[in-house]
């Protein structure tokens, strides 16, 4: 198992070489081979970062990426029209200098055919950095639920007859791809779900409960399936990563994880809890008492929303208040989510970014030594 006290979560800034080389690429006017070169230069500088900080553990920055969650559409077939716009729909909020963002779902979203997986999720990513790097190479998947949205009783009842029996092809696909990295010697993967936390907020768990079912329900389904994807693969840790939105510097929902631990904690098969916990939107840390033995909670103190660096004295106290509800040394630190989990990015800079993931290794050796 991974042993890691510092981590990461996936996602780097792009930076603005790389997006611009996007927008040449969908307006035809560079090659395929030329475009490759670009990403693989953004990919050996991801890794340059993440070792030069003193990370264990280091992703390729989900430079290949639209959206964390964006490989599953591309790879496979049966989705329909897509955009960005398809993972960053809802009503985020930010800071009085960012102001809120409202972005509607887009009404054509959905699965139109049944779903074919035209090539690997996520094989090249993890193929070229392990490659490259000594260090623990980590590949991140979204969560089967996460997909929920793509569900239109409207445009897929012809395809799946109903959402349950979507996301079960949803969870086989990703199944097929965990078993084909683990084959390529992947050791560390790790689900992203997002969609837990939004449990917490009224608004959004209106949405979810208008597809069928209860929150209740909707926990204990979305777990089931990401034990599907997670059981009983030999040799791999799996993480769990569990925030309340990350785009553009701000965030969708707020409140502590007491609704939703017992059902995730102590019934997900993932072995390492990454639960963001970098301000009081979070709660406290109360709800860690409910974590299982056999677990490793990851706890993202350091912002990936703000440049100013937090203060190592203040993080290693709050790692001293967590321990009070669980074993000390069953706890590791990393950033509260990724920096750039789609290409918008947040607002700071690389070097910015550096800082933050050299301070998380600096509290992992206080907490090692």
């Amino acid at each position: 198992m991974i042993t890691a006290r510092a981590d990461v979560v996936g996602s780097l800034l792009r930076p603005g070489w790389l997006l611009e080389a996007q927008e040449r690429r969908r307006a035809g006017s560079i090659s395929e081979a030329v475009f490759k070169q670009v990403e693989d230069r953004a990919v050996d500088e991801a890794i340059a970062l993440q070792e030069a900080a003193g990370l264990e553990v280091v992703t390729d920055g989900e430079m290949r990426r639209l959206s964390f969650q964006s490989q599953l559409v591309q790879a496979v077939e049966g989705f329909g029209t897509w955009d960005l716009d398809a993972f960053l729909w809802g009503k985020w909020h930010g800071d009085n200098d960012i102001g809120d963002w409202q972005q509607e779902r887009p009404h054509e979203l959905a699965v139109t055919a049944p779903l074919r997986r035209r090539r690997s999720l996520s094989a090249e990513e993890f193929v070229y950095l392990r490659a490259r790097t000594p260090r623990t190479p980590k590949v991140t998947l979204p969560s089967p639920g996460l997909f929920a949205n793509f569900w239109s009783p409207e445009h897929s009842s012809g395809a799946y007859a109903s959402l349950r029996e979507f996301l079960e092809d949803v969870a086989r696909i990703l199944r097929e791809e965990v078993e084909e990295l683990a084959g390529y010697g992947a050791s560390y993967i790790q689900l992203d779900a997002p969609h837990y936390p939004l449990l917490l907020d009224p608004e959004t768990r209106a949405f979810y409960e208008a597809r069928g079912w209860s929150t209740a329900q909707w926990l204990d389904f979305g777990v089931a399936l990401d034990n599907v994807v997670m059981q009983d693969i030999d040799g791999v840790t799996f993480g769990l990563h569990l925030c309340r939105g990350n785009q553009g510097s701000r965030w969708l929902v707020s409140g502590g994880y007491e609704p939703i631990a017992k059902p995730i904690f102590q019934r997900t098969a993932a072995h390492r809890l990454l639960l963001e916990y970098d301000d009081e939107r979070s709660g406290g840390f109360e709800p860690l008492a409910a974590v299982p033995d056999d677990k490793v909670v990851v706890l993202g103190l350091v912002s990936s929303k703000r440049g100013a660096l937090e203060d190592l004295d203040e993080l290693l106290a709050r790692v001293e208040e967590a321990s009070h509800h669980i074993d000390r040394e069953r706890l590791a630190i990393s950033p509260q989510c990724g920096f750039g989990t789609s290409i918008v990015g947040n607002r700071l800079t690389i070097d910015e970014q550096a800082a933050k993931l050299r301070l998380v290794c600096d509290v992992a050796a206080r907490l090692s030594g």
